[in-house]
């Protein structure tokens, strides 16, 4: 399996933040959005081949049982599913970060933190080519991969977002599922990777979090760290 990093630090994001996990960074991604901030895991994917029992090795190095697989996207990585039962098997809590364009298929996890890909994440056709354009749009929403996940697993909907014209977008993106989404499962999340871009829009973003319930979610990791690979 294509590993690009294996980190361990506070979870950033979601309903989970501040909680000490182990980061394991699959290499490889089916989507390709403009603003993506891991192109070393997504547009130009690199690391190292490792097997099941070296991540998990990495794994258990650090004291915590919470372990987030994250990418990229790790729900293409052929290995997933045996490396996800691992996981289980040593008793870790698992974080599926997805943007919930492939079927789970009953893979273990305890909560998946599904990002569905706004219309603003499609790439310049001048960066990333007409090819990747096109697979982009085609593949970015699939209401019946999101129903699965919301069906099968604990769930957060974390959306990046951009501008308030957004926010009419989220709603509609949730309705096509089709399931019950209660508003503190839905997540807003500023999209940027300086802390002077994420304050700008913080403050719009809990102003839509009161009028709708939906959860405001910070990029703590951004505020600690910066834009840092291994935080």
């Amino acid at each position: 399996m294509l590993i690009s990093e294996i980190f361990y630090s506070v979870q950033g994001e979601g309903s989970l933040i501040g909680t000490p996990s182990v980061f394991v960074r699959t290499s490889g991604c089916n989507l390709r959005c403009g603003w993506c901030d891991t192109p070393y895991a997504s547009w130009k994917p690199e690391g190292d081949e490792m097997s099941v029992a070296a991540i998990l090795d990495a794994v258990n190095q650090h004291p915590t049982r919470f372990v987030v697989v994250t990418g990229g996207e790790p729900m293409i990585a052929k290995e997933m599913a045996f490396l996800l039962a691992t996981l289980r098997e040593n008793g870790k809590h698992i974080t599926i970060e997805t943007a919930g364009t492939i079927s789970p298929d009953g893979v273990p996890c305890d909560l998946a933190s599904i990002s569905p890909k706004l219309a603003h994440s499609t790439p310049d056709e001048a960066t990333a080519g007409k090819a990747w354009v096109e697979k982009h749009e085609r593949l970015r929403l699939q209401p019946e991969v999101l129903r699965a996940w919301c069906s099968t697993y604990a769930f957060q909907l974390k959306f990046v977002v951009a501008s308030e014209a957004d926010v009419d977008e989220v709603r509609a993106v949730v309705d096509s599922i089709g399931v019950l989404v209660p508003p503190e499962q839905i997540l807003l999340m500023p999209e940027g990777i300086k802390p002077e871009v994420l304050r700008l829009r913080q403050a719009w973003l809990v102003e839509v979090c009161k009028q709708t319930g939906w959860r405001y979610s910070p990029r703590l990791h951004i505020d600690l760290f910066g834009n840092q690979r291994g935080t």
